[in-house]
């Protein structure tokens, strides 16, 4: 019997894929455990609409990463905050603070996640901040921190 799983089957495959299994194991075990459906012709075609619409979106979130990449690069940003003396400033910069500032002041929307920087900032001065749009897409901005 044909069968379409909807979760990873160990043994057997993983989701998305269609399977021979025999009657018994899908009748028995898959079935009632909602791990796979039968493929008929109509699942079949659900499934390739389902994939073929996760590629286009795919495909649409990578173009916006483009996109996005080429706005941020060679983009300088200048974060006022409050400091000692001797440049330490009082709390830190983080990686949410730069998802804010990018906002504020460009209007485009960045995950903090997405923003790389080794450690949070605590010093006065000049720094090179990763951001990370897609797996395969990055860009770097300057980040001036000033008292």
């Amino acid at each position: 019997m044909k069968v379409l799983l909807l979760d990873d089957v160990k043994g057997q495959g993983k989701k998305g894929e269609i399977v021979n299994v025999s009657d018994g194991f899908a009748r028995n075990f898959l079935f009632p455990r909602k791990l796979a459906k039968p493929a008929d012709n109509q699942t079949i075609n659900e499934m390739k609409a389902k994939k073929d619409s996760e590629a286009f979106k795919k495909a649409e979130e990578k173009k916006q990463a483009i996109a996005l990449s080429e706005r941020l690069k060679d983009t300088v940003l200048i974060y006022k905050t409050t400091g000692g003396v001797d440049g330490r400033l009082y709390g830190s910069v983080t990686a949410k603070d730069i998802s804010e500032k990018i906002e504020k002041e460009l209007g485009l929307s960045v995950d903090k996640r997405k923003i790389l920087i080794s450690d949070n900032i605590k010093t006065v001065g000049e720094y090179t901040v990763e951001l990370k749009l897609y797996p395969e897409i990055s860009t770097t901005i300057k980040l001036q921190v000033i008292n």
